[in-house]
């Protein structure tokens, strides 16, 4: 079997940022002729625009593309078109789906996927009350508890009609980030902390428009670890995603029977759950070529020991089916 692979690399679109008051937001350059107004990514949501301005949407008709997975980057546990979460969304007859998880606590910084007049939409973090969050149910969880992963589907059909006829409805998120600037004497600055206003679309502000909406939720520890601070930072951290990442693979290796031994040879007691911020026993990774979702593992782990740090990729897999 011949597998092929295409790929088309777009620049995204960018908007102006400013201040607060109106200042010198200037794109740093040695030249004064060549400062200007300080541009900015326009946020996910300009995927629309993209699509549409170079025939993205006409490429994936010509190679018979009908449906669409979509991904923000930062998330170290995502799976790449999730034959699960596609296959219920086409079951479903959706043309629009979205995987969510159980909030972690009130204050998360995440969307909430709802419904608002009983039409289906994310309502950012920053525009939630936190008395609104931290409403609980009879059962004591989270009244809106339905995290945004940023993780989506789409019919080729429903971006076709976004891009043409719903992209100039979307309204702009005004977002606070870090934004380079000239000062005074003319100097290029890159702050260290948000400084300045920056406007963005989203990309889930599309849900209103689909005629079938549907929800996927899914577990957090197997399927969202964002990366999105600083090591200084206590969540979303890069150790934070790492061990992630090392503990999945663990409960992988451990749930297709494998043993992992210590320093002295002697073989650690398998768990497969351990408290937060705990690492995991054995330093354990497993490629995607070997398994995409922790299947087919038994075949090289089922009653064999390993010592740390253990790399399961295409080579070792072969080797221990000699």
């Amino acid at each position: 079997m011949k597998s092929c692979l295409r790929y088309k690399v777009q620049p995204q679109g960018a908007s102006p940022a400013s201040s607060t008051p109106w200042t010198r937001w200037l794109k740093p350059s040695w030249s004064p002729r060549k400062s200007g107004p300080s541009p900015s990514a326009d946020g996910n949501g300009g995927l629309y625009c993209a699509l549409s301005d170079h025939q993205i949407l006409e490429d994936m008709e010509r190679r018979g593309v009908e449906f669409v997975h979509v991904y923000c980057v930062d998330n170290i546990l995502v799976r790449l078109a999730d034959p699960v979460f596609i296959g219920f969304c086409v079951l479903r007859g959706a043309d629009c789906g979205a995987k969510v998880v159980e909030k972690a606590y009130p204050e998360e910084p995440v969307g909430v996927v709802c419904q608002v007049d009983g039409v289906p939409q994310v309502v950012e973090y920053s525009e939630v009350s936190p008395e609104t969050a931290q409403l609980r149910g009879p059962d004591g969880h989270l009244l809106y508890s339905l995290g945004n992963i940023c993780n989506h589907f789409f019919t080729r059909g429903f971006l076709q009609m976004v891009s043409s006829e719903f992209e100039p409805l979307l309204k702009p998120h005004v977002a606070v980030k870090k934004v380079p600037y000239v000062d005074e004497e003319g100097n290029p600055v890159k702050p260290i902390k948000p400084n300045g206003i920056k406007m963005e679309k989203f990309v889930f502000d599309v849900f209103p428009f689909a005629k079938s909406f549907v929800a996927f939720e899914v577990s957090r520890e197997e399927e969202f670890s964002p990366l999105k601070n600083a090591a200084s930072d206590a969540r979303d951290n890069p150790a934070m995603t790492r061990r992630a990442l090392l503990m999945q693979h663990y409960r992988w290796a451990l749930q297709a029977g494998a043993h992992f031994l210590d320093a002295c040879g002697a073989r650690h007691v398998g768990s497969h759950s351990l408290p937060d911020g705990t690492e995991p026993p054995a330093i354990c990774e497993i490629s995607p070529l070997v398994s995409y979702a922790g299947e087919g593992l038994e075949m090289y782990l089922q009653g064999r020991e390993f010592r740390s740090p253990f790399i399961l990729d295409e080579n070792q897999a072969r080797a221990l089916q000699a």
